[in-house]
This record gives structure tokens, sequence and C-alpha cells, in this order.
């Protein structure tokens, strides 16, 4: 049995004709039998099985997929070859498009666009202005928002943030309880280094090797290089504090120096 139907209503959009799905039974919550729901071209846009739904304003189009347990809503598109599965939410403003997939119980977002072969899986959230294409991955807890940029091969996972004006690029990773915002950039090759409950704050200290070679530090509000992380903590930490710091940028210089050395042995 069909789980929607077509009300006639059509619209035009990019030159594509939509047509506009009315429920004939309850799927999920919040949708019952009579419901209109949002814009599709076709119905091989919507599975007719499962709890996949789209609402409100959205428009799904092209070879486009939804299906699982997905839901599309606000004024969201999803199309080119792009799929929305799982329990996966594409909601407000956002753009899925390419050959972008979206599913597990990932959300996109806001004005977030996923495109390209870019894969948002796992908890992953991508919000704001965030763009993630190319071959670029979230997954896991990861959060990608604000106006960031996750593009290339980049992988974005665990319980990583980037956000501001941030752009991770190339075959960098950022993983863990890592943190990269403000006007960061992580590319390449790039090493990163990170460890959590430090500080008087116990926060997170984030260290990273950046497109001109040198290190970069994320911890709470600062953003900059190794050396003016270490200057600042000098003057606003106790001893012991700065100390602490002193230790853990050494061991950061010395993991991620160690690791372009090797890298570089190699080649």
């Amino acid at each position: 049995m069909n789980k929607y139907e077509f009300t006639g209503e059509t619209k035009v959009v990019f030159d594509v004709t939509l047509r506009q799905i009315r429920a004939l039974v309850t799927i999920g919550e919040g949708v019952t039998a009579g419901d209109t729901g949002g814009w599709i071209e076709a119905e091989k846009n919507l599975s007719q099985t499962g709890n996949a739904w789209v609402s409100g304003d959205a428009q799904v189009y092209g070879n486009a997929q939804v299906y699982g347990d997905a839901w599309v809503y606000g004024n969201a598109q999803v199309y080119g070859n792009a799929q929305v599965s799982g329990d996966a939410h594409v909601y407000g403003n956002a753009w899925v498009s390419g050959d972008a997939w979206v599913s597990g119980d990932a959300w996109v977002s806001g004005d977030a666009w996923v495109y390209g072969n870019a894969r948002v899986y796992g908890n992953a959230q991508v919000s704001g202005d965030a763009q993630v294409y190319g071959n670029a991955r979230v997954s896991g807890d990861a959060q990608v928002y604000g106006n960031a940029r996750v593009s290339g091969n980049a992988q974005v996972y665990g319980n990583a943030r980037v956000y501001g004006n941030a752009q991770v690029s190339g075959d960098a990773q950022v993983y863990g309880n890592a943190q990269v915002y403000g006007n960061a950039q992580v590319s390449g090759d790039a090493s990163l280094f990170w460890v959590s409950k430090v500080g008087t704050e116990n926060g997170t200290l984030t260290v990273f090797n950046n497109a001109s070679g040198t290190l970069t530090v994320t911890r709470g509000c600062f953003i900059g290089s190794d050396v003016e992380f270490l200057e600042k903590s000098e003057r606003v930490h106790d001893e012991k504090t700065h100390r602490e710091y002193c230790l853990l940028i050494e061991f950061a210089r010395s993991r991620i120096q160690c690791k372009a050395c090797t890298t570089e042995h190699q080649s």
C-alpha cells in the first residue's frame, strides 16, 4: 500500500515541475492521513515504504532519493543524485546535492550545503552557513557550523568541532575532541594534536600545522600561533597552569614534527 499520493498541485522550480504530496496513512510522529507534504518531482524521489517524509516547502528532485526514516522539511532542497536515508534530517534552508549522502542520525540544517561526493553520517551535524563538499566525510558526533568549510578528502569525526571561518581540506583529519575555529586552516596532510580537560577551565587544547608550515593553537576563545599562545599564557595564568601548557605545547611540537619528518622520509 502506498503511503502518499499527489494532490494535483504543481509548481516549476529551475525548469523542473514539482508535485505536492499528501499522506494516505500515518507516517512516523506528527503526520496523519490527509496531511499535505512537500514537493517532489516523481515517485522515485520519496520511498513509498518506511517513515521517510518531505514536508513544508521542501523540494526533492532530479535523481535524488529520500528513504528509510529520513525527513526533509522546511525550505530544504535535495537534488542531483543525492541520498538522504536512515533517520537523517535535512531542514531549514539546507541544500544537499550532487552525489552527496546524508545518513544515519545526521542532521543538516540552517543554510548549510552538502554537495559533491561528500558524506555526512553517524550523529554528525552540519549547520549555519557551513559547507561540506568534495570527498569530505563528517561523522561520529562531529559538528561543522558557522562559515566553516570541509573539503577535499578531509575527515572530521569523533567529537570534533569545526566552526567560525575555519577550513579543513586536502587529506587533513580532525577528530577526537579537537576544535578548529576562527580563521584557522587545516590542509594537506596536516597533523593535529589535542588534549582535553586542561587549564583552569578543563577545556580542550588543539594544535595543528597550518598551510604556512607553522603551528596554530586553539583553546577557548584563543586562536594563534604556538608562540603567541605561550606568551599569553605566561601573562594570564599562574605558574602551575602556564607550566602545564608549556609541557603540552612542547609535546605537541614533538609529535607533529616527528610525523612530518616520517612522512618526508617515506616520500
